[in-house]
């Protein structure tokens, strides 16, 4: 027998408290949302992410107002700040003695900017082959590859708003949905190219984009217009596979959405709300002949749960074990029972001292839990401590910081 046969296979490797990722290294170049989304899962799993920043202002982002206050706070948790001068020799010496550390680096610049600053994929591969290398854009490579993009753009470019308003009326998503697929298809990509490099020892180039990710989420309806022998209405407008799959209004004004997606939910909305003769009534027997009446039934239904307030109705359609849910806003989901209760609201320290139950990642991986380890850090938290540990002394990271090569946290009283 081989003296080996003992060895834990990989798969079979005992799991770190701190997470899958425990052990990787990423270099995060991200900005905005897209980068640091990617960068935000790994660390989420368990990786040391190490948030690379611009000296001596640091990410834009932290300065934001409006709705990208909330950018910074939530998508840099559990991740290390160095702020350094990329444009410079010295920065940028910094960074290559990181990236000999490093396992994965991700950057998300505008076409052109990173090779500019010398860390395109091919100059990082040539010098670190080892480096699983994403690139985030707008665009994968084709004739739009150069063009600017952002979340909205590619919303309406990729039919998502169109889809998404009443007819003539395009709509973007309520929430950068493309930036986030988008960083989380990163992470599938930079996931795949880590077991590969598990068994060639070579990193490789993943890309992934914001307009492609956009058109994935339209399969759906190009597979529907393909079949189809009319052009595609959005989705308010659409001729619905259900019966009753709508908002209503309740006795105390709730907006309240109810399913009614088969005969099984019929029965039981009939039994639930003490209507027999709906349930005895043969044109609604089936989902299909429901759809034909729903002209009649709609008001029927919106009358019956006019009567009833938010508790009762959620009550009556829980036992029934149908689908409902009343319209949430984002402040109502800090108290929302069933997060509370998961553990899935992670209380974050965010800046002016405000403390707020932050989502979770959505995932569970046999006993892990993915948590908080870290706040979002303050600009150049870890800068001192990381060039410490590549070979920089005191006096050489004071010179750095003092030239506005590197920007460091106040150092501890």
């Amino acid at each position: 027998m081989s003296d080996t046969q003992d060895d834990p296979a990989p798969s079979v490797r005992p799991k770190s408290p701190a997470g899958p990722l425990a052990g990787l290294r990423v270099l995060d170049f991200g900005h905005t949302v897209m980068g640091p989304t990617t960068g935000l899962v790994l660390a989420d799993l368990g990786a040391e992410v190490i948030r690379i920043e611009p000296a001596p202002a640091g990410d834009p982002t932290r300065r934001l107002k409006g709705f990208g206050t909330g950018y910074f706070p939530f998508y840099n948790r559990n991740k290390q700040s160095l702020a350094v001068d990329l444009k410079s020799d010295a920065g940028r010496e910094i960074v290559e003695r990181l990236l000999a550390t490093a396992d994965v680096m991700l950057e998300n610049f505008g076409p052109g900017t990173i090779a500019r600053l010398g860390l395109d994929y091919d100059s990082v591969a040539a010098r670190h082959p080892h480096i699983v290398y994403l690139s985030l854009k707008g665009y994968l490579p084709g004739p739009y590859e150069q063009r600017a993009a952002l979340d909205e753009i590619v919303q309406m470019q990729s039919g998502l708003a169109y889809m998404t308003g009443p007819p003539g009326q395009p709509l973007r998503a309520g929430a950068s949905v493309t930036d986030v697929m988008g960083g989380m298809f990163g992470v599938i990509g930079v996931l795949a190219a880590l077991r590969d490099r598990d068994a060639t020892g070579k990193g490789s180039l993943v890309r992934s984009a914001l307009f492609e990710s956009a058109v994935f989420l339209m399969g759906q309806h190009l597979a529907y217009a393909a079949l189809a022998d009319h052009p595609v209405p959005p989705m308010p407008a659409r001729v619905s596979a259900w019966a009753i799959y709508d908002l209503f209004t309740l006795a105390d004004d709730t907006q309240f959405f109810l399913g009614i997606t088969s005969d099984k939910h019929w029965r039981a909305f009939c039994d639930a709300f003490a209507r027999p003769d709906l349930l005895a009534d043969e044109s609604l027997s089936t989902n299909n002949r429901r759809i034909e009446a729903k002209p009649r039934l709609k008001p029927l239904i919106a009358d019956i749960l006019a009567q009833h307030d938010l508790p009762e109705a959620a009550r009556l359609c829980e036992a029934a074990r149908l689908p409902f849910a009343p319209v949430a806003r984002p402040e109502d989901l800090f108290d929302d029972p069933h997060l509370r209760a998961g553990g899935r609201l992670l209380e974050t320290a965010l800046p002016g001292g405000v403390q707020a139950g932050l989502p979770g990642l959505p995932l569970e991986i046999g006993a892990f839990r993915p948590g908080l380890r870290n706040p979002p850090p303050g600009l150049g938290q870890d800068s001192r401590g990381l060039l410490a540990a590549l070979g920089y002394d005191t006096a050489a990271v004071a010179c750095l910081e003092e030239a506005g090569i590197i920007a460091c946290a106040p150092a501890p009283e």
